[in-house]
C-alpha cells in the first residue's frame, strides 16, 4: 500500500456519526416491523426486570416482617412467573435483533459487491485487494454487531434507566438523590472514555486493513517470495504490521479496562451509601428493610444499563469507524457509466473505428496520443511495439474498461459510450497473457456460468484448441476440480483453457492480449491451427510480442510512445526500413537473412 493509501485509510470524517448512523438505518428500514416488535419487547423485559425486586419488597415488608407468611407462596410463584416471562421475552428479542442484523448485513454485502462490479478497472489498480476485502468482511462484521447488540436494545436500556430512577425517587426521594450524587463522577469518566475509545477503534480498523492488504499480497505472491528468499524480510514487515495492530487493540483494551472498574467503583460507592443511610434510617424506623433491599437491587440494575450503554457505545464507535470506510467506498462514483438511453445494438455489422484517441491513466501523462485506425468486420489487426507503447490500453478502451480522454471509439458509427455495457461486451471475448481461472471445475471455467453453453459445445471448443487431450488425462476430465487460480495446472494448460473459454462463447470480436506469450514452442505449434480457426470470420485485435503469430494478420499497427508509427501487412512492413523491421531483426536475427543496415530509429528492448 502506498503512503497516499495509508493517508486515505486514516482519514476521519469528523462529527459525522449521526449522518453515518442515519445511512446505516436505511438497511434496517425494510425490517421495521421486526425492529418495532423488538423495541416493544425490550420495554417489556425492562419492566419485568423491575417487577422482580418489587415483589420481593412486598414479601419482606408486608408479610415476612409482620410474621405473616400466608401470601408468600403466591408471591414466590409470581416471582417465578416473572423470571419465566423475562426468559421468554429476552429470547424472542435476541432472536429478532440477530435476525434483523443478519438480513441487514446480507443486503449491505450485496450492495458493496454490486458496487464493486460497477467500478472501473482503474479503481482496482489503485486499491489493494486486501483493503477491499476488509470492507466486505471485517467492516461489515463490525456493523452486524452494531445492529445485533446496539441499535434495537438502546431503547430498553434507556427506559430501564429512567424507570429505575423514577421508582427510586417515588419510593424515597432522599435516598434516591443520595445515590444519584455519584452521577457526575460517572458522566466525567464516560466522557473521557468516549473520546479516547473512538480514536482507538478508528486506529484498530486502519491497522487491520493494512495487515490484511499485506497478507493478501504475500499469499498471492508466495512463489516469488520463496524464490527470492524473502521469507525473513517479509516476516519482519508483517510482524511490524501485526504489532501495530496489537498495540492499537491494546489502547482500546486499556480504555475499557480503566473505565469498567471505574463504573464498578461508582456502583460500590452507591451501594455503600444505601447501606449506610438506609441502615441508619431503618434503625430509626423511617425506612423499611424491604425498601433498603429494593434500593440495593435497583442500584445494581441502575448501573447495569449504564455499563450496557457504554458497551454499546464501544460497538457504535467500532461501527462508525467501519461505516466511514464502507460509505467512502459506496460513495466512490462509477466512472464508466451506461447511457441513460442506450442506442440499439445487435452486434458488429461493419467496422470498429478509433478516431483521434488520447488517453492517460493519470493527469496528462499520455499513454495514447492521437491514435486513429479502423478494423473492418472479419479483419485481424495486430498491435506490436515496445512495452509501454499503449497496446493493452487500446484493447482496454475498446472493451470500455476505461473511457477515452479525447477522441471517440465507434462500432458501426455508434460511439461505444452510447451503448449499454452488456451490449458492448457481449460480442467480445478476451484472452489475456495471465489467464485467470476460478475455483471450480474445468467445464465451469469454460462455461463461466453461461448455461446456454452445453457440454457438447464445451468439448468441441476444447478440442478445437487442442486442450481436450490434457483435460481428458486429468482425474475426472471436465469435472476435474481446479484449485485457486489454477494452481495445479501449467501455464500452457491454463492458456489453452482460456482459448477454449473464448471459443465456447463464439464471439464476434476476439481480443488476444499476449495470448501466446507464455506458451512453449511445442504448445505454440499445437495452437497455431486452432488460432486460425478461432480468428477465421471474426473481427480480431491481436497483441503479440512473438511476431511469428501475426504474420498472417490483415493489418499490423506499430506503436511507439503511444503513437502509431507504421501500418501495413507483414510483407509490406518488412520492405520498409522502420520499427517493425527492427523488431523482426531482434527476434529472428539468428534465423533471418542479413538485412542491409540503414538509418533506423532506435527501438527500446521488448
Amino acid at each position: 500500500m502506498t503512503p497516499d493509501s495509508y493517508i486515505e485509510e486514516d482519514r476521519v470524517i469528523q462529527g459525522a456519526d449521526y449522518r453515518l448512523a442515519a445511512r446505516l438505518l436505511v438497511y434496517v428500514r425494510p425490517y421495521w416491523k421486526l425492529v418495532l416488535l423488538s423495541s416493544v419487547l425490550s420495554l417489556v423485559t425492562a419492566a419485568l426486570q423491575l417487577a422482580g425486586p418489587y415483589i420481593v419488597k412486598i414479601a419482606i415488608d408486608d408479610h415476612i416482617m409482620l410474621g405473616n407468611a400466608d401470601n408468600v407462596p403466591e408471591l414466590c410463584g409470581l416471582y417465578a412467573l416473572t423470571l419465566a416471562l423475562l426468559f421468554g421475552f429476552e429470547y424472542a428479542q435476541t432472536y429478532m435483533i440477530a435476525h434483523v442484523g443478519q438480513r441487514a448485513m446480507h443486503d449491505l454485502r450485496n450492495g458493496i459487491f454490486t458496487h464493486f462490479q460497477k467500478l472501473h478497472i482503474g479503481y482496482f489498480d489503485r486499491n489493494p485487494v486486501g483493503r477491499l476485502m476488509t470492507r466486505i468482511t471485517s467492516d461489515v462484521a463490525a456493523l452486524n454487531e452494531l445492529f445485533s447488540q446496539g441499535v434495537m436494545t438502546v431503547a430498553g436500556d434507556i427506559f430501564l434507566l429512567a424507570a429505575i430512577a423514577g421508582l427510586m425517587l417515588a419510593t424515597d426521594w432522599k435516598l434516591a438523590l443520595l445515590v444519584m450524587t455519584t452521577g457526575p463522577l460517572l458522566l466525567l469518566a464516560g466522557n473521557i472514555f468516549r473520546v479516547n475509545i473512538r480514536v482507538a477503534y478508528r486506529d484498530v480498523r486502519a491497522r487491520l486493513s493494512r495487515m490484511n492488504t499485506y497478507l493478501q499480497e504475500n499469499l498471492s505472491g508466495m512463489r516469488t517470495v520463496q524464490a527470492y528468499n524473502r521469507e525473513p524480510r517479509n516476516f519482519e514487515e508483517f510482524s511490524e504490521l501485526n504489532a501495530a495492530h496489537r498495540d492499537a487493540n491494546g489502547m482500546a483494551i486499556f480504555c475499557m479496562s480503566v473505565f469498567f472498574p471505574v463504573v464498578e467503583m461508582v456502583a460500590a460507592i452507591a451501594l455503600a451509601l444505601i447501606v449506610w443511610y438506609g441502615g441508619v434510617q431503618t434503625l430509626k424506623g423511617t425506612l423499611t428493610l424491604g425498601t433498603v433491599y429494593l434500593f440495593i437491587q435497583y442500584a445494581q440494575r441502575l448501573f447495569q444499563p449504564i455499563k450496557d450503554l457504554t458497551e454499546k457505545f464501544n460497538v457504535f464507535q467500532t461501527a462508525m469507524a467501519s461505516s466511514e470506510r464502507i460509505f467512502r467506498l459506496l460513495d466512490t462514483p462509477a466512472e464508466i457509466l451506461p447511457p441513460a438511453t442506450p442506442e440499439p445494438f445487435h452486434g458488429l455489422q461493419d467496422e470498429v473505428t478509433f478516431e483521434n484517441v488520447w488517453f492517460a491513466y493519470k493527469g496528462e501523462d499520455w499513454v495514447l496520443r492521437d491514435v486513429s485506425f479502423k478494423i473492418r468486420k472479419g479483419q485481424t489487426v495486430a498491435l506490436v511495439g515496445a512495452t509501454g507503447s499503449g497496446k493493452t490500453t487500446i484493447t482496454s478502451l475498446l472493451a470500455r474498461f476505461y473511457d477515452v480522454n479525447r477522441g471517440t471509439i465507434r462500432i458501426d458509427g455508434i460511439d461505444i459510450r452510447n451503448l449499454s455495457l452488456n451490449d458492448l461486451r457481449r460480442p467480445m471475448a478476451v484472452v489475456l497473457q495471465d489467464s485467470f481461472l476460478f475455483s471450480g471445475t474445468m467445464e465451469g471455467n469454460i462455461r463461466l456460468g453461461n448455461q446456454e453453453i452445453d457440454d457438447e459445445r464445451i468439448r468441441r471448443a476444447a478440442g478445437h484448441v487442442n486442450a481436450l487431450p490434457f483435460i481428458d488425462r486429468l482425474k475426472g476430465g471436465m469435472k476435474h476440480e481446479v484449485l485457486e487460480r489454477g494452481a495445479t495446472l501449467s501455464v500452457g494448460q491454463k492458456q489453452l483453457l482460456s482459448f477454449a473459454r473464448a471459443l465456447a462463447f463464439d464471439p464476434q470480436i476476439m481480443i488476444l492480449d499476449e495470448a501466446t506469450a507464455n506458451i512453449d514452442t511445442a504448445t505454440e505449434l499445437l495452437i497455431q491451427d486452432a488460432l486460425e480457426k478461432l480468428l477465421r470470420g471474426r473481427t480480431s485485435l491481436v497483441i503479440a510480442h512473438r511476431l511469428s503469430t501475426i504474420q498472417n494478420a490483415d493489418l499490423i499497427i506499430v506503436l511507439h510512445h503511444g503513437r502509431i508509427r507504421e501500418t501495413g501487412t507483414h510483407a509490406e512492413l518488412l520492405q520498409r526500413d522502420g520499427l517493425y523491421r527492427k523488431l523482426y531483426e531482434l527476434q529472428f536475427k539468428h534465423a533471418a537473412a542479413p538485412i542491409a543496415q540503414g538509418n533506423r530509429e532506435t527501438v527500446p528492448s521488448i
